[in-house]
């Protein structure tokens, strides 16, 4: 039914990519594990950032809370069963000036925070339900602040086990925790030997990779073969745009390109390998027909579905329901 693009977007540099709306919504999504649900961030205007909660069954979106700061999306990471958000936030003033805290979807009100005290780190992942890294440095590093030590008016409860992150925790930027979380979640890596540029001040972009970075994630497979999801990663700082500059499309058994997703802000895959996307400000399903083939006899691909368009939202403060302050 669908047959391969005139392009592949791996072999094109990234000055050749189409540009995006700059003024459009930044939006990431985090998929629950073992449940239907995916908790949805969409920043903008600057840092001002909105908490949604992504029904997966339904295709419903749920408005929660906005917070003036900065989220570092690619560091937080949901519980298994979707209760839990834990996340990393910065805006630079008292009394924190960075933090690391776990909230309930779609909720920003924080339930256990730790001070950060500068944007290394940060962030954490969940191993189960009651196991989580926390992304800080278990010895004191900046004066006066202890960034292991719970702050004064949280809990945890008495089931929840923190540890740190790995032997580096508290460093790196979203990397390592991006990889971590993305490997345990399916994804594999396909960095061959790529040449990184850094431009010059008053180019479209900051670095660029050639070839891109390119990850790899199985979302169907028959006798006749597979069908993969796969997120390149061609730019980064692009000109009064994005930050990563990121295109997606799906492949088959054979490297063949099925479906050009062309620019994207994330993507990833429905528990029932459907594609979930987001780009320029929009979410997006891409549903797998299994009970249609196309004319090699895979899995045919519909058309994208829009199921919310995020950009009219602006900001208002909103008070979290008494339930979004509990654990239980």
């Amino acid at each position: 039914m669908y047959g391969a693009v005139d392009k592949d977007r791996t072999q094109s540099p990234a000055f050749e990519l189409p540009k995006v709306d700059g003024n459009s919504a930044r939006v990431y999504a985090l998929v629950a594990r073992s449940a239907d649900k995916a908790v949805v961030l969409r920043r903008g205007p600057s840092n001002a950032t909105r908490m949604l909660l992504w029904n997966l069954k339904t295709d419903t979106i749920e408005e929660g809370q906005w917070i003036r700061a900065h989220i570092y999306e690619r560091r937080c990471d949901l519980s298994p069963d979707g209760k839990f958000l834990v996340y990393f936030a910065a805006n630079h003033r008292p009394p924190f000036g960075s933090w690391t805290a776990i909230s309930r979807p779609p909720w920003f009100t924080a339930l256990a925070l730790w001070e950060k005290g500068d944007c290394w780190g940060g962030g954490g992942l969940f191993e189960t339900p009651v196991s989580l890294r926390l992304n800080h440095r278990p010895q004191p590093y900046h004066p006066g602040i202890e960034e292991w030590r719970l702050q004064e008016g949280f809990r945890l409860p008495k089931s929840l086990r923190v540890k740190p992150l790995h032997e580096g925790s508290g460093w790196g930027e979203d990397h390592p925790i991006e990889t971590m979380r993305l490997e345990r979640d399916g994804w594999r890596f396909e960095y061959e030997r790529s040449e990184r540029t850094e431009h010059a001040r008053g180019e479209r972009f900051w670095l660029t990779f050639d070839p891109p970075l390119t990850r790899v994630k199985e979302i169907a497979r028959s006798r006749r073969g597979a069908l993969s999801l796969r997120v390149h990663l061609h730019a980064v700082n692009e000109t009064q745009s994005r930050w990563l500059v990121e295109t997606a499309d799906i492949v088959d058994a054979a490297g063949v390109i099925v479906r050009d997703l062309g620019r994207i802000d994330w993507a990833d895959a429905d528990h029932n390998g459907d594609v979930l996307y987001a780009a320029e400000g929009c979410l997006y399903r891409l549903r797998l027909d299994r009970s249609t083939r196309d004319s090699h006899n895979l899995i045919a691909l519909t058309q994208p579905k829009r199921v919310a368009d995020l950009n009219p939202m602006t900001f208002e403060p909103l008070a979290p329901p008494p339930a979004a302050k509990k654990w239980r």
